[in-house]
């Protein structure tokens, strides 16, 4: 299969000044961080793009877009499912004193968790802390491939911890941000170099790079499409590096009011979330 090729760099999904319209576009400047650009209010242009993300044909315009609101790059509807990998980089397999596995651990996030850039992280009131591709070879794998995002795999250890299926834990409403823009394939010929951090309340926790993943995007790719379809809207979380809070010496918890931060480098941006415990304030749109 050829490689799939965009006539975008980079895609994001927003809400335009102008229209009060949800709109695809490219950010005017090719080196601004969307995601802290729309967390600070900061004004953010964008040419429009005329035809859904996962159309490679979609073009790019020379109309000027206004972002009033960032959303995440794919919408529900346009999301099919989302596969995603545990213990899957290796200083995080070491820090939590866990074998490298010897296949890829693989858990679902359902549609229903998923959230945008700036849209507040659930702590539902049970977790809150008490004090189309398909038998794909690695070496076509990227082909596949449109674009990289971020993504916020939030995990709430007490219920994961509880059961061999991590599904039920990873999978609560409105915890799982995705974005805050969609950089194409052709921007990231290679995606095992990209990297990423998380911060919470300005302190980094993460410092990692996706050299490290056990299994990288390739191999990923071609494990998940064994028998199996991935379909247009499929998305892969790949995994966390060292750092998360529960294996740290106290451990840290997401409290309500935290301000919790993942970027990933080339142009992928950041992606903030505000940290809401259920009850205390209602939330945003995906």
């Amino acid at each position: 299969m050829a490689p799939i090729q965009t006539q975008w760099t980079r895609l994001i999904r927003f809400v335009a000044v102008e229209t009060s319209q949800v709109h695809n576009g490219q950010p005017v400047d090719p080196k601004l961080d969307v995601g802290l650009a729309a967390w600070n209010k900061q004004t953010i242009k964008a040419y429009e793009i005329v035809g859904s993300a996962l159309d490679p044909a979609a073009q790019v315009t020379k109309t000027v877009l206004t972002v009033k609101e960032l959303l995440s790059p794919l919408s529900r509807e346009e999301l099919k499912i989302v596969r995603c990998l545990g213990l899957n980089y290796s200083d995080h397999a070491a820090e939590t004193k866990m074998a490298e596995p010897a296949a890829p651990i693989l858990f679902y996030k359902p549609l229903s968790s998923m959230i945008g850039p700036n849209a507040p992280i659930y702590v539902p009131k049970v977790a809150q802390p008490v004090e189309t591709a398909k038998d794909v070879s690695e070496a076509e794998a990227l082909d596949y491939v449109l674009g990289y995002t971020g993504a916020n795999d939030v995990s709430f250890r007490k219920h994961q911890l509880t059961t061999s299926q991590w599904g039920f834990s990873k999978g609560f409403d409105n915890t799982t941000p995705l974005g805050p823009c969609l950089v194409s394939n052709n921007a990231i010929p290679d995606p095992q170099v990209l990297p990423l951090a998380c911060t919470l309340n300005g302190k980094t926790l993460q410092d990692g790079n996706t050299k490290n993943q056990i299994f990288n995007v390739r191999q990923t790719i071609a494990f998940l499409s064994q028998a199996t379809t991935l379909e247009p809207g499929s998305i892969i979380l790949t995994g966390t590096p060292a750092g998360v809070g529960f294996a740290r010496k106290p451990a840290i918890v997401l409290r309500h009011g935290d301000d919790c931060r993942i970027w990933i480098g080339h142009g992928i941006g950041t992606l903030v979330n505000p940290v809401v415990e259920e009850g205390k304030r209602v939330g945003a749109k995906l």
